[in-house]
Order: C-alpha cells, then structure tokens, then sequence
C-alpha cells in the first residue's frame, strides 16, 4: 500500500531563476572581469556534465560542483578569475528565492496530501530545505539533504534515512525524480518504486511522465 511520495527538488518540483540561468552568468562574469557569451551556456553545461566525477565514496562534496560551474565559466569563455565566479556562483545555488516552482507542483503535492500520503523531499544540496519549503508553501513531512546527511543520491543510506523519517517501509514509498540513476535507480536499489520526470525530453527510449500533472494517475490514485 502506497503511504509516500519523495520528491527530489531541482528540475522536478523547482527549476533556477534567471540569476542561475545564461544571463546570470554573464552579469556574474562582468563583476569578475570575464566575458561570457550566454549563447554558449547549453553546449557549456553539457560537456561540464560529461566531465563529472563523483566522489568516490558518494560523500557530499562540494568542491566537485564549484569545479563543474568553472568549467561552464570557460566553456562560455571565460579566461581569468574563474575560480572565484564559480564559487560566488555555487553559492547563489543555496537561496530559495534564486528558484521557480513548476507550475504543476503545487497542485501535485496538494492532490497527494488529499489522498493523506506523507511527501518527503530529498536533494543532493547544501540548501536548507526548511527555508526552501517556507519561502515556497510547500508541504513537506521530512526533508533531507546530502550535506547533512553526508551522502549523495545514490548512495542507499540517504534514502533510507528518509524512509526512517517518513516511518515508512521501502514498498510503500515511491521516489519521484528527474535524474536516472541517482533518484530512480538509487530508490529501486533499496525497495523503493519510482517515477522518472522527463520535463526536457532527455531520456525518450524510457517510460517517464513530462511532469506533474499526470502522477496522480500514474500512482494509481484516480
């Protein structure tokens, strides 16, 4: 029996504002001397996404994004103090009001409180969910977060902290997530089901939903 929904937050329930967007770097990169070109943002965070590497133990480390933001830097062509953009950048991920909520995760989350399922919201972040929720009314019964917990989706103890916190079992929880392997498969990895949110069409070959307005009737709930 299903008794909880979690979310993961970035790209599935909240997207980045301006600030964190093409035009937020270049004004970032004019206070540091640098000159990016926003048309050049899309192919610059692909290929930083190719050059990723986790840390090996799946510790939360967040040395490993300001790196991946420097190399966004110069993939716009940046040349210069790009370190210290990246770190002034990274640190803009952490404030609740440099995101937008989807429009449809507002009504998704109060569908799910009428059917009385708890909802959890689980991020590989340094952001303080607390402060997310509020500034956002969403409705949470837990959140949760790599850096206090220490380790990052994947890694199976982070969901089932989150499992402790809902006082859940595995089976009865369904994790909701935009990213395959650290939301969907890490969830399958401890028993848990899970639905892959596709908003930017990037997996095709695989069954997912294109956002909210259709989990309801996804998790059998209509």
């Amino acid at each position: 029996m299903l008794r909880a929904v979690v979310f993961d937050v970035d790209f599935t329930l909240a997207r980045p504002g301006p600030d964190l967007g093409p035009e937020g770097y270049r004004r970032l990169g004019e206070r540091y001397g640098l000159s990016l070109d926003p048309s050049r943002y899309d192919e610059a965070r692909r290929a930083a996404f190719a050059t990723l590497k986790r840390h090996p133990e799946l510790d939360h480390d967040e040395e490993i994004w300001v790196l991946f933001t420097q190399r966004i830097i110069e993939g716009m062509g940046g040349v210069g103090e790009t370190y210290a953009a990246a770190l002034e950048m990274e640190g803009a991920w952490s404030h609740a009001d440099h995101f937008e909520l989807y429009d449809d995760a507002l009504p998704a989350l109060a569908e799910l409180r009428q059917h009385g399922l708890r909802i959890g919201l689980l991020s590989n972040s340094a952001r303080d969910l607390d402060v997310f929720v509020s500034h956002h009314a969403l409705t949470a019964d837990a959140v949760l977060t790599s850096i206090l917990h220490g380790k990052t989706k994947p890694h199976e103890t982070i969901f089932r902290r989150m499992l402790e916190l809902l006082d859940v079992a595995p089976g009865e929880a369904v994790m909701v997530g935009d990213t395959l392997e650290d939301d969907i498969e890490g969830a399958r990895a401890v028993g848990m089901q899970a639905l892959l949110i596709d908003r930017e069409g990037r997996y095709p070959e695989l069954e997912s939903l294109a956002g909210l307005r259709a989990l309801s009737k996804a998790l059998g709930l209509d």
